[in-house]
């Protein structure tokens, strides 16, 4: 586990004990990963906070599920977190435990291709989608000053390939200290192809 003030201990340690209970009746984390809680799920999102610029900046997290990573950004950082999850009972989920741990967030209970959420400097998934659907969903909620934190496994470098087919970006890539096959894909100047060559 990374370090983190005892504040944001506390909010984590409320936020898993309702994430257990309310797992027990919807599918939020995988019954085999449970016993991993802290450090495939909580810690692997943590990375992602600590790339989060200080101060109160707005973030979008898409396909929020059980709340990895948005969530656990919000309880470990001063962001404007937004969490945009269409499955109603994983929105209320996010609610709730929000409530619990004591963090502001706003819950958008609808689909990304719809989802009404203004711009922001920061755009956040873990587990969600190939990258490409990824850019089509995320440059709808970035800031042209903003960039894209992805969290993606072994086939990083492959979806990568694939998407800048139709994507111009500059990427960073930050291994992950939680999986040694992960990638945080730090994306930024994000724009299309068919853009570039318009120019």
């Amino acid at each position: 586990m990374p370090d983190v003030s005892r504040e944001t201990r506390d909010r984590l340690d409320r936020y898993a004990d309702i994430l257990l209970r309310w797992n027990q009746r919807i599918n939020l984390v995988s019954p085999h990963d449970l016993p991993h809680l802290w450090s495939r799920h909580i810690a692997d999102s943590l990375q992602l906070a600590q790339m989060i610029p200080c101060g109160p900046i707005d973030l979008v997290d898409m396909g929020s599920g059980g709340g990895f990573p948005g969530l656990v950004i919000a309880c470990a950082t001063d962001a404007r977190v937004t969490l945009i999850e269409s499955d109603q009972r994983k929105a209320a989920f996010l609610r709730e435990a929000a409530r619990t741990a004591g963090v502001q967030v706003r819950v958008c209970a609808q689909r990304l291709e719809t989802a009404d959420v203004p711009p922001a400097q920061v755009v956040t998934a873990r587990a969600l989608a190939p990258l490409p659907r990824l850019l089509e969903w995320g440059t709808r909620f970035l800031r042209p000053d903003g960039f894209c934190l992805f969290l993606k496994g072994r086939n990083a470098e492959e979806e990568l390939m694939t998407a800048s087919t139709d994507w111009h970006m500059a990427t960073t890539r930050i291994p992950s200290r939680t999986n040694t096959d992960g990638v945080i894909l730090k994306l930024s100047d994000i724009r299309r192809v068919t853009d570039h060559n318009n120019e």
